[in-house]
């Protein structure tokens, strides 16, 4: 994929993000999704290739735009074709309440290089660059909490996880507790949290638990790119989820997933901050127009770049935002 797809692929993160922190902190969580699930449509309408959209916002009678298998992009027969999985807002609870680390997210792949997965459960676990090749989902909390521990050259107690806050996480928090590690919980937002494993300054290590399995597969990619690790295993609520998941080619129901199955190739992954979080500030408001906190990301080159913008709002509306 051309690098310069990186920078049309942000404009796309950022008109979400600028749609849905409009809707910031009103309680309505619905509405704050559907502003950006609209602007990231239209912002699509500019970017330069075949996409098909793998991983989106469902079935098309029940998602009209952004569907699974949805064509986007305006691109020719010169233009790259890809797969892409797009989360308009990742966290909307958070956007609804003001909550830190709301996002909107997209990955780009090479056709084919993106596990479609189905809308179901996906527990995982997740580590930066220091823990890589050293997890094993298989085992318990505190066997891959020592294995980290070791490649740190630092004492469990020392290492923080992160955790999504539900009833299903309660023996999972037990284990960690009594392993002796910290634990941060949050309330939404898995994929922010495991990117969150690989930046310094966020201060976690490791993430633990079962969330999305569409939310799963962003996080691989943009874990592929800045060199941490993941592993998933699908975890069906119902006796549909898992048909709908044989329908999509999924055969084995307690395969591990590795990082490299869930996203292939060359991936791109893109995010823009819609409350200010660990890694990325939020959109900031000012008269006449705003400002964006995004980052942008390759696997090929592993190259990580954060792209400050201003946008001004008399020369390019909001509803404009895709555009150069």
């Amino acid at each position: 994929m051309d690098r310069n797809l990186a920078l049309e692929v942000v404009r796309v993160t950022e008109a979400a993000a600028i749609a849905s922190a409009k809707l910031m902190g009103r309680g309505d969580r619905h509405a704050c999704d559907r502003a950006a699930v609209d602007a990231m449509r239209r912002a699509f309408d500019s970017v330069h290739v075949r996409g098909r959209v793998v991983i989106g916002e469902g079935e098309r009678d029940e998602a009209p735009m952004l569907y699974i298998g949805e064509p986007v992009g305006c691109g020719t027969e010169r233009d790259p074709a890809v797969d892409i999985a797009v989360d308009p807002l990742e966290g909307t609870n958070l956007c609804a309440t003001g909550g830190p680390d709301a996002l909107a997210v997209i990955a780009i792949a090479d056709s084919g290089k993106l596990l479609n997965a189905p809308d179901t459960y996906m527990e995982k676990i997740a580590v930066g660059p220091a823990g890589k090749g050293i997890l094993d989902i298989r085992r318990s909390a505190g066997e891959n909490l020592e294995a980290l521990a070791g490649a740190k050259k630092c004492r469990i107690d020392e290492l923080t996880t992160i955790v999504l806050d539900r009833p299903r996480h309660e023996q999972l928090i037990t284990d960690i507790r009594a392993a002796g590690a910290r634990i941060r919980l949050i309330g939404d937002g898995d994929v922010a949290a495991a990117i969150a494993t690989c930046v310094e300054r966020a201060g976690i290590d490791i993430l633990f638990g079962i969330g999305g399995a569409p939310e799963g597969v962003l996080a691989a990619a943009a874990l592929r790119c800045v060199g941490g690790d993941m592993q998933g295993v699908l975890r069906f609520r119902s006796e549909e989820e898992r048909k709908r998941a044989l329908k999509m080619g999924v055969a084995d129901e307690g395969h591990v997933y590795a990082i490299d199955e869930l996203a292939k190739g060359d991936v791109m992954f893109a995010a823009s901050g819609v409350t200010k979080g660990s890694f990325l500030d939020g959109v900031r408001f000012f008269a006449g127009g705003c400002s964006t906190h995004s980052v942008v990301m390759r696997s090929a080159t592993g190259t990580i770049r954060f792209v400050e913008a201003e946008h001004h709002f008399d020369r390019k509306p909001p509803g404009m935002m895709g555009g150069a």
